[in-house]
């Protein structure tokens, strides 16, 4: 069985000359190219001749998941990605990426990443039946940053068109296709179902407690148990809801 052609993409010499030193006697791999950056890597990656790349993630200019959306996950060959990343990209990682070597890595875990790549590529081992492009997609989505909470809504009437600040909102009730944005004495109908507008807040800010109400945090007095796991969720202008027990676990995010 023929090695696989390797493709090392890094903008720092000694990073390469790393890899490329640590492949050479892997009789499995044979270095087919390198790249100092983004766009060299999405001209190699898109002329082919690629079975495997050890891709860089902090590339200046044109970073590595740039290089993964330009040449596409379903064009791309397996991935081992290079990082110095955070924790949080590196949990990402585990759950998505064929493998990742965290820098300064040493001799076992290449050995270790390059093993498994190989078993990938020729379809000795799986990801929880994912192919590699949908393992890149998944990665991709789940490093996307958080869209920034709305911090005004825009209400439209027949007669009128205003904003609502989030901070004024006490609570919000479902009512079929619309919201009811509760504001003090005043009730304000959004033309958007509750699924929608709990994305647009912020959920350090709102809670949802019931299929049919999301409260602000901060306008609650109290939480009081009654019966079969619900919570009675008393608000400070005495407003009483249900807190369904199927939502308590949105809880505890703000046990800290």
């Amino acid at each position: 069985m023929p090695p696989l052609r390797a493709l090392i993409v890094d903008d720092e010499p000694l990073a390469r000359e790393r890899i490329r030193g640590l492949l050479h006697g892997v009789p499995d791999v044979v270095v087919a190219g390198e790249c100092r950056d983004g766009p060299e890597a999405v001209a190699a990656l898109k002329a082919g001749g690629a079975d495997l790349v050890f891709l860089d993630v902090q590339m200046p200019g044109m970073d590595g998941f740039d290089v993964i959306r330009a040449v596409g996950p379903a064009a791309m060959p397996a991935v081992v990605f290079v990082t110095a990343y955070d924790r949080y990209a590196v949990q990402a990682f585990e759950v998505h990426a064929v493998d990742y070597l965290l820098k300064p890595f040493q001799v076992e875990r290449f050995t270790e990443a390059v093993e498994r790549a190989v078993r990938v590529v020729r379809g000795r081992e799986d990801h929880e039946g994912e192919a590699p492009h949908e393992r890149l997609e998944s990665l991709l989505a789940a490093l996307k940053p958080a869209p920034r909470p709305a911090g005004h809504l825009l209400v439209r009437t027949r007669t009128r068109v205003y904003f609502v600040a989030a901070d004024e909102i006490d609570y919000v009730e479902a009512a079929g296709n619309y919201v009811r944005l509760h504001t003090g004495r005043q009730a304000h109908l959004l033309r958007q179902t509750l699924n929608a507008l709990e994305a647009q807040l912020d959920p350090e800010r709102f809670l949802r407690i019931h299929r049919s109400y999301i409260v602000n945090i901060g306008r609650v007095h109290e939480l009081r148990p009654v019966y079969s796991g619900e919570f009675e969720v008393l608000l400070k202008d005495g407003t009483r809801l249900t807190m369904s027990r199927g939502y308590r676990s949105g809880l505890d995010r703000f046990a800290r």
